[in-house]
């Protein structure tokens, strides 16, 4: 019987994100694919060392040691290699014990059309076009900064941060701020403050996370083991903050901590809290925060390549 990843958390991570190849990817743009193909074999037996999602990916495969018998997340290497020069890459998942063992090699395919057969629901990498492609084919998809130079610090939690509007919810109340102003967009929120936010890109991980954490809740409701905290971080205030918790409410999903910053930078705040990612549609409070904490941007849906062939 075929083994089913639908009830799991399943994480698409490129191999350049998950280690450190930039020394490779030079080469690559610098003297091309076989000089690229000679350094990994010649390379083979070298360890690589951590890249930007390393630490969260590692993190959250924790998870699965913690229930005997239960697995909550599954990882999938998604990588544009060739199998000739993948070898090095298994080298290094087997070097860091991490359990990982479904990979995707297209051989310098696009990797978009593997994502809904692997049900990912998130996908992280450094090359833009894989994370644009795979935003237009509806997958939580994140462009990772480089990491900061805290990135493996060991925590005790899975903590993980997101912005709000065209991220956890979606883009509607976003445009009706960047075309009419804030005004309008006041006004908007409290006429519809009843009405919940529909669904962003990442509300489907936001929710596969609550419901993880509902798993290790004890009889009273508190979290026992407490594995995961998650943060909303928003450049909301009141009164647009209603909206935001009725919808939550509506999605019966809770956030751990919540940060209504009403236009004030988010940096400092997310220094405070440690996430493993932070999750942002603006580059500019990602280049503010990417020096200080591991940040993916997430890009806008491309609507004019729907239907196009990728």
């Amino acid at each position: 019987m075929p083994v089913s990843l639908d009830r799991l958390l399943v994480v698409g991570i490129s191999s350049r994100a998950l280690f450190d190849l930039e020394v490779e990817e030079a080469i690559f743009r610098t003297q091309g694919l076989e000089a690229y193909r000679q350094h990994q074999l010649d390379n083979e037996n070298e360890i690589l060392k951590l890249g930007a999602g390393f630490a969260l990916v590692r993190a959250l495969l924790k998870l699965n040691a913690l229930t005997p018998g239960q697995r909550f997340v599954e990882v999938v290497i998604m990588s544009r290699n060739s199998t000739e020069t993948s070898m090095r890459i298994f080298n290094s998942i087997k070097h860091y014990d991490l359990d990982i063992t479904r990979a995707v090699l297209s051989g310098g395919a696009s990797l978009a059309p593997y994502l809904q057969a692997f049900n990912v629901s998130l996908f992280l990498s450094l090359h833009e076009d894989d994370v644009q492609a795979a935003v237009n084919s509806s997958v939580a998809a994140a462009l990772l900064y480089q990491k900061p130079s805290n990135a493996f610090e060991e925590l005790g939690q899975i903590r993980i941060a997101f912005d709000g509007d065209a991220v956890i919810f979606s883009d509607e109340s976003e445009r009706i701020y960047q075309t009419q102003g804030i005004e309008a967009f006041e006004k908007h929120e409290h006429e519809n403050a009843l009405k919940p936010l529909p669904e962003g890109p990442f509300a489907r991980l936001l929710k596969a996370l609550s419901f993880i954490q509902n798993g290790f809740k004890n009889a009273e409701g508190r979290t026992a083991l407490a594995p995961i905290r998650t943060a909303l971080v928003t450049a909301r205030s009141s009164p647009a903050h209603e909206r935001v918790i009725r919808t939550l409410r509506a999605w019966d999903v809770t956030i751990d901590e919540t940060f209504f910053m009403g236009g004030v930078a988010k940096s400092d705040v997310l220094a405070a809290f440690k996430p493993h990612m932070f999750f942002d549609d603006h580059a500019g409070h990602c280049e503010r925060a990417s020096p200080l904490v591991q940040t993916g941007r997430v890009p806008m849906r491309d609507d004019t390549t729907i239907g196009k062939k990728i």
